[in-house]
């Protein structure tokens, strides 16, 4: 199986918690998959067909911890009146909101996409290379095609497992989070549950849940990363319409 694969590194990001506004916003630990979709979509400099789309990844940063940041919004309300020393009418006023944001340094990110065609799109980026906010630069260090590989063992580690994996893993964190933003109806978010790896598991393991009856697992691995009692980088596909993480 040929995919691509970017290697990405920054200095800073973060990926807010979508209800959080004021006082404090936590970083998910991992990138959503709508964020996914948006930095791809921002490299291609169109929007991409969702439709078929699959990706993995693994996301390391330098923190034990996430560091906190002073911050401000400033929240509008109508008004009335007019502008001070002036007659100009006064449509809306503000108030300095300060906030904490959780910020993850020196972020690495390696992406796999099932688009190999999609190569001199990611070595040439249509916009301005970023993960999360717009501040948050990034620069590809390695773009390149691999072929993937099928295998009875594989480690997983710093990445993000579809929901059905919990029981296999009996690790990480469950998070939900929003998977895609709809622009065609006003970007409404849609959610699902993943589960967060921080750690490295070895599957298949003793730990995890197998029916007596359900196949042996296969999975696909990068044969160029770092050998492991036999295993290699595991990857688990993730998809923008949710079908099977669940």
């Amino acid at each position: 199986m040929k995919v691509l694969r970017i290697v990405a590194e920054g200095l800073t990001t973060s990926f807010r918690y979508p209800h959080f506004m004021q006082g404090v916003q936590p970083s998910y630990p991992m990138l959503p998959l709508a964020t996914i979709y948006g930095h791809i979509c921002s490299a291609l400099g169109e929007w991409a067909d969702p439709a078929g789309l699959q990706f993995g990844y693994c996301f390391t940063h330098q923190n034990l911890q996430p560091l906190r940041d002073k911050e401000h919004t400033i929240v509008l309300s109508p008004a009335t009146g007019k502008l001070p020393g002036t007659q100009i009418p006064k449509v809306l006023e503000g108030n300095v909101n300060p906030f904490e944001r959780e910020l993850l340094f020196f972020p690495r990110l390696t992406l796999y996409i099932n688009r190999p065609e999609w190569l001199s799109a990611f070595r040439s980026p249509r916009y301005a290379v970023i993960l999360g906010r717009s501040q948050d630069l990034f620069a590809y260090v390695d773009v390149r095609v691999v072929e993937l590989a099928e295998a009875d063992h594989a480690y997983f580690e710093h990445t993000l497992l579809p929901y059905r994996m919990a029981l296999q893993v009996m690790r990480g964190v469950t998070l939900l989070m929003p998977r895609f933003l709809d622009y065609d109806r006003r970007r409404a978010p849609q959610f699902s549950r993943y589960v967060a790896l921080t750690e490295r598991v070895r599957l298949p393991n003793e730990q995890g849940f197998q029916f007596a009856d359900a196949p042996a697992p296969r999975f696909w691995v990068d044969p160029t990363t770092p050998d492991d009692h036999g295993a290699q980088r595991g990857l688990a596909f993730l998809n923008f319409d949710g079908e099977g993480d669940e």
